[in-house]
């Protein structure tokens, strides 16, 4: 992936634990490298400082633990300067309370940088923090993890016996995934039940795309699982069977699907909405401008589709901005459950040549302007599937789905 590209934003922050971080929100400081290039070692550059600021009270506290810091045993050392430097940043970043705003020191920036590119043993889950919380996203469809019963929403609150209480979703990610064929230990917690443990063997993940099939007489279903580079041409070719298969009605399953490509949800919009139409605003903060992605206006169908588009709290980021565009501009009826509320963007920036910070710098609104991080996507017919429901394999959201179609009620 060339993230480099202005144009090919995506929107990141929820982490994918699988073959390849395609998801999300992610954009590159290119610029910082060529001013950090001759920043090879901690030195008192006071670049950017502002004048408002009296770092006073840190040196002085940095003076006191040089002078009186005694360690307590002798398997404790004063840690190194660059070290302490490293930990006051991360101090810092935890001080913003945006589980999303994340500083890397040497080590993880290198491996957060390999993830990106390459491919690595996983369980295939995406996992963000709710509430402080490790938590799943979603599962993906096929993968070892939803083959051992993950499911959207779980709490991850151990892993391999670490408590992941304090652990940022990076840190989190690093312990779950690793080589292929190795098993990791998840101590899982489910709504109010009581912690259970899922023993899963790590896997290249291969990442699903899309599904379609015929779903009742008059009723197609396509089943959005990734958006990912290619996803927009599969989802064209996609709608290319629903027309020829010349049913009336089509359901867009989004449930489960963490997100992916901004452009590949713009694209998938602009088959239903006319050219120009508003579908997700992007808001960069006080007094910046702000920057409205609109369709492209292939609007192939009319007024006269009946259309649903299921959704639940493993639909996240890319899904909730087609969703939203969708049900606001009065294209589709959404069912199903609250979806998980990421709307924001992350830019991940250089620090120094082998340190980076992957900081939010945008919020994403629905095009009536409605914060997706703070209210996601609430559907207008809600259906929650059960704990019994998932044991017995009934969807009672695709039920009422079809029988919306077929009833308008």
């Amino acid at each position: 992936m060339d993230f480099a590209k202005k144009h090919r934003t995506a929107i990141f922050g929820v982490v994918l634990i699988t073959i390849l971080s395609f998801s999300l929100g992610y954009k590159r400081g290119e610029e910082a490298t060529l001013i950090l290039a001759a920043q090879s070692e901690l030195r008192n550059i006071k670049e950017g400082e502002p004048e408002e600021v009296d770092f006073a009270p840190f040196w002085k506290a940095w003076s006191i633990i040089n002078k009186d810091f005694v360690p307590t045993s002798s398997s404790t050392k004063l840690a190194s300067n660059e070290d302490r430097v490293w930990g006051a940043i991360e101090g810092m970043v935890e001080t913003l309370g945006d589980p999303y705003t994340v500083f890397f020191p040497p080590v993880e920036s290198k491996q957060f940088a390999a993830d990106i590119k390459g491919s690595f043993g996983g369980v295939g889950m995406e996992v963000g923090q709710e509430d402080g919380v490790i938590t799943v996203i979603a599962p993906l469809k096929g993968s070892p993890s939803e083959k051992a019963g993950i499911r959207a929403g779980d709490k991850v609150i151990r892993v391999n016996g670490k408590d992941t209480a304090k652990l940022s979703t990076e840190e989190a990610v690093n312990l779950i995934r690793g080589p292929e064929g190795t098993e990791v230990t998840l101590m899982v917690l489910r709504g109010k039940d009581v912690p259970f443990e899922v023993k899963i063997i790590r896997q290249v993940i291969n990442i699903p795309v899309i599904d379609s099939k015929v779903e009742t007489d008059d009723i197609f279903r396509i089943s959005l699982y990734s958006f990912t580079e290619n996803s927009a041409n599969l989802f064209r070719s996609a709608l290319r069977e629903f027309i020829l298969s010349e049913k009336p009605k089509l359901i867009l399953d989004l449930r489960g699907n963490p997100g992916g490509y901004l452009d590949s949800a713009i694209d998938m919009a602009s088959w239903f909405l006319p050219s120009g139409t508003p579908i997700i605003r992007e808001d960069r903060g006080e007094g910046k401008e702000e920057k409205v992605y609109r369709s492209k206006g292939y609007d192939v169908f009319n007024k006269n589709l009946k259309m649903v588009v299921l959704v639940d709290g493993g639909s996240a980021s890319a899904s909730e901005i087609l969703a939203g565009a969708l049900s606001e501009h009065g294209v589709a009826t959404i069912i199903g459950e609250k979806t998980f509320g990421k709307g924001s963007v992350q830019e991940l920036v250089p620090v120094t040549l082998d340190t980076s910070i992957k900081v939010t710098i945008a919020r994403w609104l629905t095009p009536k302007g409605k914060s997706i991080s703070d209210e996601g996507i609430v559907p207008s017919i809600v259906v929650k599937r059960t704990e019994e429901d998932w044991r017995k394999g009934i969807d009672k959201q695709l039920e009422r789905a079809i029988e919306f179609l077929n009833t308008g009620k």
